[in-house]
């Protein structure tokens, strides 16, 4: 049996809601840039070569992955919480290390995902299971232009923005507990716009999302 190209981090059978989720935003949580200067160099040469391909590819300020923590409580749903560790990265760099021809080379040789993925961007995405009023699931098909597997078929989804709670550079100057409050809050807000680029179902129409499992790609 091949090796799954995935795993799952973290399972949330029952759903948790936004009260349940925090983010913990810090630099520690960054990328850690890979000692290999020419693995490194890579990471710009793979960009360029696919940004001549399509013009239409944007290097935007994504959350990074960097851990979780879980508290349980008493074992019930209702009183577990996740606190989510993120850093900052790009979709450039996302492009040049998890997207790369030589993304094994980018691991690190170990049982914690953090570590093993320490020179990975490992961006923060987002996706929707979206159930109709009549029980239907809505699936999309992906466009032939994006950068990411064109022509597939997708659950709705995308990406947090760091910019929508006003992260832009440097954040040393910033309100870190306002900020951390901010970026929670969007890993559920994101969603929810997601879902209503995607399909074109009105806000309203929606039930507030519940975060159900967090998982990162290897490929």
């Amino acid at each position: 049996m091949e090796e799954a190209a995935y795993k799952l981090l973290l399972s949330c059978p029952y759903g948790l809601s936004a009260s349940q989720v925090s983010v913990v935003l810090d630099q520690l949580y960054d990328r850690i840039r890979h000692p290999d200067d020419e693995l490194e160099n890579s990471i710009a040469e793979i960009w360029d070569q696919r940004a001549q391909k399509n013009t239409s590819l944007y290097n935007g300020k994504k959350f990074r992955y960097g851990g979780h923590n879980v508290h349980s409580g008493d074992g019930s749903n209702k009183d577990s919480h996740v606190w989510l560790q993120l850093g900052l990265t790009d979709y450039r760099t996302f492009v040049g290390t998890n997207l790369s021809p030589l993304w094994e080379k980018f691991l690190v040789p170990s049982e914690d995902d953090p570590i093993q993925c320490q020179h990975m961007s490992s961006p923060l995405g987002n996706g929707a299971v979206v159930e109709t009023s009549d029980k239907k699931i809505v699936v999309l098909r992906r466009s032939s232009n994006v950068g990411e597997f064109p022509g597939h078929f997708v659950f709705p989804g995308g990406h947090p923005e760091p910019e929508e709670v006003g992260i832009d550079s440097d954040q040393s100057d910033k309100d870190s507990e306002m900020i951390n409050k901010k970026a929670s809050q969007e890993m559920f807000d994101s969603i929810i716009r997601e879902v209503v680029e995607e399909i074109g179902v009105p806000a309203m129409s929606l039930v507030q999302p519940l975060l159900r499992r967090n998982s990162t790609t290897v490929l």
